[in-house]
This record gives C-alpha cells, sequence and structure tokens, in this order.
C-alpha cells in the first residue's frame, strides 16, 4: 500500500506533524503551486487559511484529495462549487478556538460597561474626571450565530449575569430563529456577531439593523468581517445611533493603514486576534494529527462541515 501524501498549503510557522513522521509523505504549497500538486495528495491540510488558493486551484483536473481540513472555523475561503459537488469531506478546527473567542467578548463587553477606554483616554491626558459606568448584570444580549463560539459566548456572559437571547439559522429549543432577531436586537445592550459566512448571512448587519438598535447599544462581530457593512456601521457610530462596537474581523484583512476605521468614534478595532491565545497553533497542529490518525484507521472524522450550509452542524444540546 502507498504511502499516504499529505499536501500542507503553508503559512509561516509550519505545523507539528511529528508524530505522523514515517507513517505519511508530508508535502508543502503555495499559491502558485497548490494547484499542480493537488493531483498527488490523499489529504490536503490547509494550514495558511486566509489564503483563496484552494477556492482557485480546485476547479483543476486530475484526482483530487479524499479528504480537506482546515486549521479555522470558517471554511468561506476555500469553498467553490467544483468541491461542494465532490465526494471530498471538509472538516474544520472546531474545538479549538471557542472559549478564547468567547472570553475575548466576555472582555470587550466589560470594558465597554466600565468604560475602560474613556479610563486609558483620561489617563493619557493626566485627566482625573470620576463618572459612573454600566452594571453589567441584568444587561441583555442578543448572540448571533447558535453554534459553538455562540454557545459558549453565551455560557460566559451567563456567568457575568447577563440574559442572553442566541439566535440560530432555523428556531430549535433554546434558539431563536433569524425570524426574531430584529425584535430581540431592539431590545439589547449587546449584540454579538459569532454567525458564519453564508449567502445569508453576508452583509446582514447594516444600516436597517443598526437603526434598530438602542443608542446605548453596543455591537460586536468576532464572526466573519463580511457580515457587518463596514461603512452603514462607521455612520451609526458617528450619528451616535449605538453607543459603540467592536470589530476583530473585517471585509479586507489585514486593514489597510489609511482606512478611516482605525478614526471612527467609538469603534475598536483588534487584528483578527480573538481565538489566538498562547500556544494555538500547537493545538491545531494536534488536532489534525488527533484526526488523522482517525482517518488512517478508517473511523469517521468530527467537524464535518456541510457543504451546502458552510459550515458544521450544531446539534439541538441543552444550554
Amino acid at each position: 500500500m502507498a504511502t499516504p501524501v499529505i499536501l500542507v498549503l503553508d503559512a509561516d510557522p509550519p505545523p507539528r506533524l511529528g508524530r505522523l513522521t514515517g507513517r505519511v509523505r508530508v508535502r508543502h504549497a503555495d499559491a502558485r503551486t497548490l494547484a499542480a500538486q493537488l493531483p498527488q495528495a490523499d489529504v490536503l491540510l490547509v494550514w495558511d487559511f486566509t489564503s483563496d488558493a484552494v477556492r482557485d486551484a480546485w476547479p483543476g483536473g486530475g484526482p483530487r484529495p479524499g479528504w480537506v481540513h482546515t486549521a479555522s472555523a470558517g471554511v468561506d475561503r476555500l469553498l467553490c462549487p467544483e468541491l461542494a459537488a465532490s465526494s471530498t469531506v471538509v472538516t474544520n478546527a472546531r474545538g479549538v478556538f471557542e472559549l478564547p473567542i468567547a472570553e475575548y467578548v466576555a472582555g470587550l463587553v466589560l470594558a465597554f460597561a466600565k468604560d475602560l477606554p474613556g479610563t486609558l483616554a483620561l489617563q493619557r491626558e493626566h485627566r482625573w474626571r470620576h463618572r459612573e459606568t454600566r452594571r453589567l448584570a441584568g444587561s441583555r444580549a442578543v448572540v448571533v450565530g447558535a453554534g459553538p463560539v455562540g454557545r459558549e459566548i453565551m455560557r460566559l456572559l451567563h456567568g457575568l449575569g447577563v440574559r442572553v437571547a442566541l439566535v440560530g439559522r432555523t428556531a430549535r429549543r433554546s434558539i431563536h430563529g433569524v425570524e426574531d432577531l430584529d425584535r430581540l436586537a431592539a431590545g439589547a445592550d449587546w449584540v454579538i456577531s459569532a454567525a458564519p459566512l453564508t449567502e445569508a448571512t453576508r452583509g446582514m448587519f447594516d444600516a436597517r439593523f443598526f437603526g434598530l438598535l438602542q443608542p446605548s447599544a453596543y455591537f460586536v462581530n468576532v464572526g466573519r468581517g463580511q457580515l457587518t457593512v463596514e461603512d452603514d456601521l462607521a455612520e451609526a457610530l458617528r450619528r451616535r445611533w449605538i453607543a459603540g462596537a467592536a470589530l476583530d474581523v473585517f471585509q479586507h484583512e489585514p486593514l489597510d493603514p489609511s482606512s478611516p476605521l482605525w478614526d471612527v468614534p467609538g469603534l475598536l478595532v483588534s487584528p483578527h486576534m480573538s481565538g489566538d491565545t498562547a500556544g494555538w497553533r500547537d493545538r491545531l497542529g494536534e488536532q489534525f494529527v488527533s484526526m488523522y490518525e482517525r482517518w488512517a484507521t478508517g473511523e469517521s472524522l468530527p467537524n464535518v462541515v456541510d457543504i451546502q450550509r458552510g459550515y458544521v452542524p450544531s446539534r439541538d444540546i441543552p444550554l
């Protein structure tokens, strides 16, 4: 039996696959060489999950890997009609980023409630200005995205005394459907976007949506940059339709130094870092090796993406 070939779409630093030494042949590709190497690969590891190279290379001729794993939660950058129509199994890195992202969101909510940005600004100016801040317990949050990230955000915010409504694609036990979003958002203090990018969610947070929110509300996006119409959010902040916002994801990354978003009043900009805690790359590598060992013995894989939906379906578990 031929030694299986794992093709890695590289990013720096490369993945640590030491446990597979001698059991597989590991080959490396970049955007320029990926198409030529795909026909020889049994497995494709998309380590550079910021690249569009898979979507560009997949439609070419020849065999294709039977399994594609992306070292990210989102799969929107690699899906294409040809991949969707194939028998290839696609998996993602579900299980690695949920808690760090939820911690990041909880930190943002606390920072906004207690006006830490204002305190830091006053400190830089050497100004002593006493003021009152908001009580977090008893406030209302809407988390958009009922997958594992959204559920973990809800769990941590519950621990802070926040009353949380979780909104998913369809209504089910303990989860609201999208038809309830406008009503829930209109009464929310915090709106958290943790949804996947699909044709249904692209641009869902726009001027109409921000116009529904209370002037005291805050908006946070840790899902995908394309969920938010950035110009509309900037205008809502300038007009003080809402109290503030935080974006960790953007339509174009990295955010250009000349982007006006850097200077929008009330907007906190972070460089797509909400899920990246110390050692996260090692955890991604360990996850892939464990999944490969299951794949090599014919076991079913976890984290299988529904290609038509564009994400891993979540079970209706108690919340």
